[in-house]
C-alpha cells in the first residue's frame, strides 16, 4: 500500500483541521501574498511588504564577547580557539529604553538574517536588543554550555539564562527600564523555557515574552524536518544531482532576466518565473538546510564530549586539521541518529531518564503547559501552514494560551516575520 507523501499530508493536515477562534488571524484581508508554505519559508516577504526598518548605519550598535568558563567535563579541542568566547550583539538607544533579548534558531548564530531583522524591528521602535546564538550553534556549544550537548529544554535554558545575567553584568551603565525575550523557532521553545526559569529566579522579571512559531512538540518538528530531506524530486537520477538541477534553474532564470541581482526579492521573484521550484525540491531545499545544522551540532558535540561516533576519541585535532572527512560522516546523522546516539545516553546518565516518550514531553511545551495557561505576559504567533506542527500541535496552543495565540492562516515557517502586519502585531504586544 503506498504512504500518503508527506507533502500532501502537510498540505492537507495543516490547513484546514481545526475550527476558527478570536485569536484566528481571518485569510480574507490578511493580505501575505504565498499560499504555499514551503515558498514562504524560503523566500519570505516581498520587501515591498515588509515594514521600514532602520539600517545598520543608523543603529548604535556593537559585538561583544564573554569568556563565560563554564564548569564542564571536557576540554576544548585545540583548533576551537577562535570560539573559546561566546560574541553577542548589542544595539543600544540613546538613554534609558526597554531590553528585549533575541534567541536565534536552531544553529543560527547571533547575526543570521531573522535575528538581524528582529533587531532592525525592536531597535526602530526604541528597545535597547541583545541578539543572542542558539544553543544548537558550534559557537554557543563550544564557549556557553556546560554539556556541549543541546537539545535537553530545562539546561539549555539554564545556559541561556547565565549568558543573559553576563551581558547585563558587561554593560552596567546600560540604562534599562523593564525586559522582554523573544525567539523564533527553536528559539521561541528556549524563550519559554527561559522564562519559566526567571519566573523561579527573579532575575529580570520579563514584562512580555513573545514565542514565534515554536515547535509544540519538538520530536515531531525536527521529523517532519528531517523527512523533507527524503522527498522524491523528479529530474534527480545518478548522473544528476540535487544542486545541479537547482543551479540549472538559476541559470536559466539569470538568462532570461539578462541581470544578476542578488537581492531581497531575488527568491520571490525567481519563484513567479517558469523556472520556479517545485514543491519537492522547494522540500528538499528545506531539509537539506536543517540537515546541515543537525549535522554541525551532532559533529560539534561528538567532538567536544570525544564519544568517538563521529571523530575517533583519540584522533589528534589541531589548528590544521582537515575535519571534511568526518562532517561528511555527520551529515549522514539525522536528528533521530543525535537523539538515539548522544542525546538520550547523555540524559539517561545524568539525569536517571527514561523513555523516548519521557523525552519529548520533557523537552516540549508540554512541559511548561501549566505555566504557560496561567502566564498572562507569555504569548504565540504562529502559522496555519507552518511545516514543523504536527496532528494536535494547533489544539494544544489553542487550549494553553487561548486568545494569547495569534494564528495567522499562512506563512510557512517564519516566513512571514517580516511582513509589515505581523512586525506591527509584535510591537503592539510588547506595547500592551
Amino acid at each position: 500500500m503506498p504512504r500518503l507523501p508527506l507533502l500532501a499530508a502537510l498540505f492537507g493536515g495543516l490547513l484546514f483541521g481545526a475550527p476558527a477562534l478570536a485569536a484566528d488571524v481571518p485569510l480574507a484581508g490578511y493580505g501575505y501574498p504565498l499560499d504555499n508554505p514551503f515558498e514562504a519559508t524560503i523566500a519570505s516577504t516581498p520587501p515591498e511588504l515588509r515594514p521600514e526598518l532602520p539600517s545598520d548605519d543608523d543603529i548604535d550598535q556593537a559585538d561583544y564577547d564573554l569568556k563565560l568558563r563554564p564548569e564542564r567535563e571536557f576540554e576544548l579541542p585545540e583548533n576551537f580557539w577562535p570560539v573559546t568566547k561566546l560574541r553577542y550583539r548589542l544595539a543600544e538607544q540613546d538613554g534609558r529604553a526597554p531590553l528585549i533579548f533575541i534567541i536565534s534558531g536552531t544553529g543560527a548564530s547571533y547575526a543570521s538574517g531573522k535575528t538581524e531583522e528582529l533587531k532592525r524591528l525592536f531597535y526602530g521602535a526604541g528597545y535597547h536588543v541583545v541578539q543572542l546564538s542558539s544553543p544548537t550553534s558550534y559557537d554557543f556549544m563550544s564557549a556557553a554550555s556546560r554539556t556541549a550537548t543541546p537539545g535537553l529544554s530545562r539546561q539549555d535554558a539554564e545556559d541561556l539564562y547565565r549568558v543573559m545575567m553576563a551581558v547585563r553584568a558587561q554593560h552596567p551603565k546600560l540604562d534599562v527600564s523593564e525586559f522582554h525575550l523573544t525567539g523564533y523557532s527553536l528559539g521561541a521553545l528556549n524563550a519559554a523555557f527561559v522564562s519559566e526559569l526567571d519566573e523561579r529566579l527573579r532575575s529580570f522579571n520579563f514584562k512580555r515574552v513573545l514565542l514565534l512559531n515554536p515547535p509544540v512538540n519538538l520530536y515531531t518538528s525536527v521529523t517532519n524536518l528531517d523527512r523533507l530531506v527524503q522527498t522524491r524530486v523528479a529530474g534527480i537520477d545518478s548522473s544528476t544531482t540535487y544542486f545541479e538541477l537547482v543551479l540549472s534553474k538559476l541559470t536559466r532564470y539569470f538568462e532570461e532576466q539578462g541581470h544578476i541581482d542578488l537581492n531581497d526579492a531575488l527568491l520571490y521573484d525567481f519563484q513567479q518565473s517558469g523556472q520556479k521550484l517545485s514543491n519537492e525540491q522547494l522540500a528538499m531545499l528545506i531539509g537539506s538546510s536543517f540537515r546541515f545544522s543537525v549535522s554541525d551540532m551532532a559533529f560539534t558535540a561528538d567532538l567536544i564530549n570525544r564519544r568517538g561516533l563521529i571523530t575517533p576519541p583519540n584522533y589528534p585535532i589541531k589548528e590544521g586539521t582537515s575535519l571534511t572527512p568526518f562532517f561528511k560522516r555527520a551529515l549522514q546523522c539525522d536528528f533521530d541518529c543525535y537523539i538515539v546516539e548522544q542525546l538520550m545516553p547523555y540524559w539517561r546518565e545524568k539525569y536517571s531518564g527514561g523513555s523516548l516518550p519521557q523525552l519529548v514531553d520533557e523537552v516540549s511545551l508540554y512541559a511548561l503547559e501549566g505555566y504557560l495557561k496561567k502566564s498572562p505576559k507569555v504569548a504565540v504567533m504562529h502559522n496555519a501552514d507552518d511545516l514543523i506542527l504536527g496532528p494536535g500541535d494547533i489544539g494544544f496552543l489553542r487550549r494553553t494560551f487561548g486568545e494569547r495565540l495569534t494564528l495567522y492562516p499562512r506563512g510557512g515557517h517564519c516566513g512571514n516575520l517580516n511582513y509589515r502586519v505581523n512586525s506591527d502585531a509584535m510591537l503592539e504586544f510588547f506595547r500592551g
